[in-house]
């Protein structure tokens, strides 16, 4: 499960608000609005905000309660943007983000709100005039935002609130203790939901309904987990609501997709298994009916949300073939955003996605440190992950690979080793600076997460420092990442070419193009990394200028994706075959002071 972008889809998550009914009332027919909340953040990963989890549960509802009328409200994509004052939380990321920076290896600078305001949202949730109304609360640094979410809507229709998804389902108790919510639900969120509205209508208590948690005589009572629903038996995601139009990737439109749920695997910094607890498979019969629905509503690209996609190699063997066998070549395209594990693949299988419609490949690495590896339970191997690469490269992927840097016990010399070999591999480096996710296996290792915390749980944030690596270092490992990207596009005829020759081929590719060549070329000569802005060149004064020279005169080349070379130091080339990488980035079992 990749957990970098991190973008990790949690698609239970849900608040539900309802309103006061007095004893005599019984409700035959319901209305229950569903909604997906604002953020606040730096950036916004906009190709990733279908709200595949609410479409769940509106269909799961119309299933089994089909006199309910639901309505799905989107208030986060496609509602606009706005400047907002920075957390106090957050207040040190000043001094790493300072300046509007326009050049290619900027990171970040102006904190928004992307989304509906919250007045806005109040004022059209009471206009549908709602029974029940439904709140997505999806990851543990937005918490803030679905809670104010919640008041807003309160204070316009005076509903009580309960909320669900992995950041309740990871730390309940504090949640549940808002004076803004009465009622959350952990884990999946299907069955309990119709379990509470069925409850809800016929005036029966709370203690059956599975998952959720209350609040009686001044006491937070939780009821058990229960069992979700079978996942063959859940309906297809209903989007009837959702404006095709407004989810695209490359201007065509987008649709959400999962074939399974949870994950084998128990990565330690991972909180999937707080929501899916077990992993199930849907039949390959059962998903390719789904693609051909939305097909016939319009949707061209298919992004799969699963945790672990390719875990049951032979099944997703069977569905590439499928796929295949049901569309022309090109016809549609198929992404794995949320990645991919490496050791599920073979050259078998990569072929088979490649002619079903997968044109790019983002591969979890994490870390080459089999000691890290191990600790925090990676099945992974080195082997494996090279020959994927090799493979993948050879059919003509488009290949992402993501390393997690600042992880609990490694030490910068590690980092550094893992940037080199990724560096050196036909692919494009998709760095993520760690952070605590509450209620995962790592986290443990830490004291308790106060609020403070969990508002700092995003990689924007910077958030965690050891005795092996500051915050200056991550930021500039970050900005490294961003660097060598850089370089990576650099486009050219040769197949193996000088920095300097790349470069100044660089300096006709572009205005944004020649800016980058131009401060890079300031980094080399002077020692300091620039922002450009309005007013002029800006030094960067936590970028860490020497952690960039350790890295650099690490390297002897530079891949691009298309498997051209840059020389950065000698003039010679490597080959998958020749074993170089491999003697060159061995790693052996040292105690960590040798790390």
């Amino acid at each position: 499960m990749v957990r970098i972008k991190k973008f990790h889809l949690d698609i239970w998550a849900f608040i539900i608000v309802y309103s006061y009914k007095t004893p005599n009332e019984i409700i035959l027919t319901m209305k229950l609005v569903l909604v997906q909340p604002p953020i606040q953040d730096f950036y916004d990963t906009e190709i990733r905000l279908q709200p595949l989890g609410l479409a769940y549960l509106k269909a799961a509802v119309k299933k089994h309660l089909p006199e309910v009328e639901v309505v799905i409200k989107d208030f986060h994509q496609g509602r606009g943007r706005r400047t907002v004052a920075l957390p106090g939380e957050l207040t040190y990321l000043k001094d790493y983000y300072p300046f509007p920076d326009q050049s290619p290896f900027s990171l970040f600078y102006q904190y928004y709100h992307f989304g509906a305001p919250f007045e806005t949202i109040a004022r059209e949730v009471a206009h549908e005039k709602p029974d029940l109304v439904g709140i997505s609360s999806l990851f543990s640094p937005y918490f803030r935002e679905v809670l104010q979410c919640a008041a807003a809507i309160k204070k316009k229709i005076n509903c009580p609130i309960v909320l669900g998804g992995s950041h309740v389902s990871a730390v309940p108790e504090l949640m549940l203790m808002n004076s803004a919510v009465d009622w959350v639900i952990r884990g999946e969120g299907e069955r309990p939901l119709v379990e509470l509205i069925r409850a809800w209508q016929g005036g029966k208590g709370l203690e059956q309904v599975p998952g959720l948690g209350y609040k009686q005589d001044g006491r937070m009572l939780f009821n058990p987990p229960g069992s979700p629903c079978p996942i063959e038996e859940l309906p297809i995601p209903d989007f009837s609501d959702l404006d095709r139009e407004t989810y695209r990737y490359e201007k065509r439109p987008l649709c959400f997709v999962i074939t399974s749920r949870g994950c084998p695997h128990r990565c330690s910094f991972c909180s999937v298994h707080n929501t899916f607890p077990g992993y199930k498979r849907r039949s390959v019969q059962k998903v390719f009916e789904e693609i051909e629905c939305r097909y016939l509503g319009g949707y061209r690209v298919f992004d799969f949300e699963d945790d672990n996609l390719t875990y049951d190699r032979e099944e997703m063997k069977k569905f590439c073939r499928k796929i295949r066998q049901g569309f022309p070549p090109g016809e549609i395209e198929l992404l794995a955003m949320n990645g991919i594990s490496y050791q599920s693949l073979d050259r078998e299988l990569l072929q088979l996605m490649r002619e079903a419609g997968f044109t790019h490949l983002n591969l979890s690495l994490v870390t080459s440190n089999p000691i890290i590896r191990r600790e925090t339970q990676r099945p992974q191997g080195m082997e494996k992950y090279l020959q994927v690469i090799r493979e993948a490269s050879q059919m003509g992927f488009k290949i992402i690979v993501y390393q997690i840097l600042g992880l609990p016990g490694e030490s910068l010399d590690s980092m550094i080793r893992t940037l080199c070999l990724n560096s050196r591999l036909p692919v494009i480096l998709g760095a993520s600076p760690f952070y605590l996710t509450p209620n995962t296996a790592i986290a443990q290792r830490f004291p308790g997460q106060t609020e403070e915390d969990m508002v700092r749980s995003r990689l924007t944030a910077l958030g965690l420092e050891t005795d092996q690596f500051g915050r200056e270092d991550i930021y500039t490992l970050f900005i490294i990442t961003r660097i060598i990207n850089f370089i990576k596009g650099l486009g050219f005829h040769e197949d193996s070419i000088g920095l300097g020759g790349a470069l100044n081929l660089a300096r006709n590719m572009g205005k944004r193009s020649a800016l980058g060549v131009a401060l890079f070329e300031k980094l080399l000569k002077e020692g300091c990394l620039y922002a450009a802005t309005k007013e002029g060149y800006q030094p960067l004064p936590k970028f860490n200028a020497g952690l960039f020279f350790n890295f650099w005169t690490s390297l002897d080349i530079i891949k691009t994706q298309k498997g051209k070379v840059i020389r950065v130091k000698n003039s010679f080339d490597i080959t998958f075959n020749d074993g170089i990488i491999e003697n060159i980035y061995e790693w052996k079992e040292v105690d960590r002071d040798d790390q």
